[in-house]
């Protein structure tokens, strides 16, 4: 029952005040030498595309796959729009994307911390595991795929 200009509102808070406080220190960076190799930096996730909007802006990325609320006359219903980025309905939404954009899936990349995300990761040509959980870790050295670990600032 939320106005979607309040929520617009409440999403530029959430980012200054949780979101980019949790982005890692060299983030921003990494997307940038990505870009600059010629990528397209996509953000896939189930948070909701208001709040991955401002972080692509923030961090450079070119694109976000994100969830979206259902809006009617200018209201939430609380309802996420179809499809629901999650699980394996991410590596069929990247393969569209991939497919519109005219990008090869064997020349792509795809970084996750999550287990959840290894459909998404198998459809790419170079998937990655970032500060993973331990299951992504396992499989991922069982795969023989890089294993990122990013530090986060020192306190």
């Amino acid at each position: 029952g939320i106005s979607n200009d309040r929520l617009l509102v409440l999403a530029d808070d959430a980012f200054e005040s949780v979101i980019k406080k949790a982005v890692y220190p060299h983030a921003k960076s990494l997307v940038e030498r990505c870009r600059d190799e010629g990528h397209d930096v996509v953000i896939v996730s189930g948070a909701l595309d208001f709040l991955m909007k401002r972080l692509a802006d923030y961090l450079g990325a070119t694109h976000v796959i994100a969830n979206k609320l259902e809006i009617k006359a200018g209201y939430a219903t609380g309802r996420l729009l179809r499809p629901v980025v999650a699980g394996p309905e991410k590596a069929r939404l990247i393969r569209e994307h991939a497919h519109a954009h005219g990008h090869d899936l064997d020349d792509c990349f795809a970084y996750s911390d999550s287990y959840s995300d290894v459909p998404m990761l198998s459809v790419v040509g170079h998937p990655a595991a970032v500060n993973p959980d331990g299951r992504l870790e396992r499989l991922a050295r069982t795969y023989g795929w890089p294993v990122i670990s990013l530090e986060r600032r020192a306190s």
